[in-house]
């Protein structure tokens, strides 16, 4: 495929079915989360975490519905006795008991798709893609059910994401996490290829430059896939792009810079700009680019933790933009505060966090609305 030509789905795929998955900005019906409850993520800095999350439910709550998963009733009552006690009435959320290995919703949940044009309530649809823990953890199989239960309860239709290309020996399961890709809604795709891509990882060993630019194209609607290089230094996921570049409209996306060549992101993260500089969307215009500067290095215990203010979420009526206690917060807020006019751009304190090497986007999934 030359550099022009757009993807084109396969025949009965959910993409030639009409199905797309659309932008973090286009409308809810509702935010999902997994109430933390996997104390080996954060350690030792768990009881904050439980705050942590319900900030971010307080801030989402009056724009769109919140679903919450609770491992079991413990954990839920806990939850509930904390929401209270920041002014949210434990009645508004949408209570699901399921078990889960971890909190990670955006990565293990559903990636929801939707279908333009059609009436019911088959126009939402789960894409369910394989989730292997990042190919790094043991603890995953429960993770990896969460779209067909998510999709269970909700009653909507599930596609189970394969290769069926000659290549991969096909029908083969494809392994990807939501936090691995970003979308304009329009055909347009950001990933990298250090997650998608590299062999060291153990994702789809498999699966070529080809076959998984073919997989995206048939569940989630991308005609074209934007290739970046490399995620952030300490981000254990092998790269996730939400971490280095997002789109906030279509043909726009904001990408994270660090100017100081002594800084162990400054080199993969120019590369990353340098690509972008030559990039065009789905629709032949050339990328929009707005640099972000990186919060300074943040460690703990030892380890390089992948802080970065693009893990933001984009809810109905608010942006949540992770903050580090860093000078660095506010020039972050100020540039995006334009980019997403009749949105609210809140910080919320993420240092706590990121000690999961994760922030706000990681823990979210929208479900999109079903517009008539």
């Amino acid at each position: 495929m030359t550099r022009d030509e757009l993807l084109v789905p396969g025949a009965g795929s959910p993409a030639a079915q009409g199905y797309r998955m659309p932008a973090e900005w286009e409308p809810h019906r509702a935010t999902w989360l997994v109430w933390p409850h996997n104390p080996t993520d954060w350690e030792p800095k768990t009881a904050a975490i439980h705050w942590c999350f319900t900030e971010i439910t307080r801030l989402l709550i009056d724009g769109e519905s919140v679903c919450v998963l609770f491992a079991d009733r413990a954990v839920e009552k806990r939850a509930c006795d904390r929401l209270r006690a920041a002014g949210v009435d434990p009645d508004r959320i949408e209570s699901y008991r399921i078990a889960t290995d971890r909190s990670w919703v955006r990565d293990s949940g559903p990636i929801f798709v939707v279908r333009d044009g059609q009436a019911g309530p088959e126009r939402v649809a789960v894409t369910d893609w394989r989730f292997n823990g990042w190919a790094r953890f043991r603890a995953w199989r429960r993770d990896n059910l969460l779209p067909a239960r998510i999709a269970e309860r909700r009653g909507l239709d599930r596609f189970e994401a394969e290769c069926t290309a000659a290549a991969a020996g096909g029908p083969l399961p494809v392994v990807l996490e939501g936090g691995s890709i970003d979308v304009d809604g329009e055909g347009t795709l950001l990933a990298t290829e250090e997650c998608l891509l590299g062999r060291k990882q153990a994702r789809n060993p498999r699966l070529g430059r080809g076959e998984m630019e073919q997989a995206l194209c048939d569940y989630l609607g991308a005609r074209r896939v934007l290739w970046l290089g490399r995620g952030l230094a300490g981000d254990d996921t092998h790269g996730h792009v939400d971490g280095v570049a997002r789109f906030v409209a279509p043909g726009v996306v904001v990408a994270a810079a660090e100017p100081d060549p002594a800084e162990e992101n400054h080199g993969r993260l120019a590369d990353n700009l340098a690509r972008l500089a030559r990039m065009t969307a789905a629709g032949g215009a050339p990328l929009r680019i707005i640099e972000i500067p990186m919060p300074r290095p943040l460690h703990f215990g030892g380890r390089r933790l992948p802080a970065s203010y693009l893990n933001f979420y984009i809810a109905n009526r608010r942006v949540l933009v992770p903050t580090f206690n860093d000078p660095r917060d506010r020039i972050a807020l100020a540039l995006l505060a334009p980019l997403f006019p009749g949105r609210e751009v809140v910080g919320v304190h993420a240092v706590d966090l990121v000690l999961g090497c994760g922030a706000i986007h990681c823990v979210t999934q929208q479900e999109p609305a079903i517009q008539e």
